[in-house]
């Protein structure tokens, strides 16, 4: 079981940050070798959404109101640790933040810039493509939105 945990940049403590800034590194820089600067100063405006499991981050998404990302709520830095992408932590961790925007953004649309591949995991979360496809980082995205 996922424990879910939504906190905002200055409720995380040092180790969380860490930890999340290492699984980010460990999945969108060492295993997709995508070199690109992750430290983006938006962490600050975003609310982090950590799944935890036997007191480890092994997921996490970080999610922004409107206009402080896109002209919609968003969410980004979608990532589950590669050892436990087999018990679909995935969606345990999206629903986590679809509801968190909506319980504290208090809205329904949400905008992201999905990685190509992962087109139909977010389709089963009700995204749907808009636009074409284009490179972010030299990985083929496409922008998503869930109304």
């Amino acid at each position: 079981m996922l424990e879910i945990q939504i906190k905002s940049f200055s409720e995380l403590s040092t180790q969380e940050l860490y930890d999340l800034l290492q699984l980010r590194s460990e999945v969108f820089v060492v295993e997709q070798n995508c070199v690109y600067q992750d430290i983006d100063k938006k962490d600050q405006k975003a609310l982090h959404v950590l799944g935890i499991k036997n007191n480890q981050l092994i997921a996490y998404t970080r999610l922004f109101k409107p206009g402080d990302y896109f002209d919609y709520a968003s969410i980004g830095r979608v990532v589950v640790a590669k050892s436990q992408r087999q018990y679909q932590y995935g969606y345990d961790i999206m629903k986590a933040s679809i509801e968190a925007i909506k319980n504290h953004f208090k809205e329904n649309v949400i905008k992201i810039s999905a990685q190509a591949y992962l087109k139909g995991f977010y389709n089963n979360l009700g995204f749907n493509e808009i636009g074409e496809e284009y490179l972010e980082d030299d990985i083929p995205h496409i922008a998503m939105i869930k109304k």
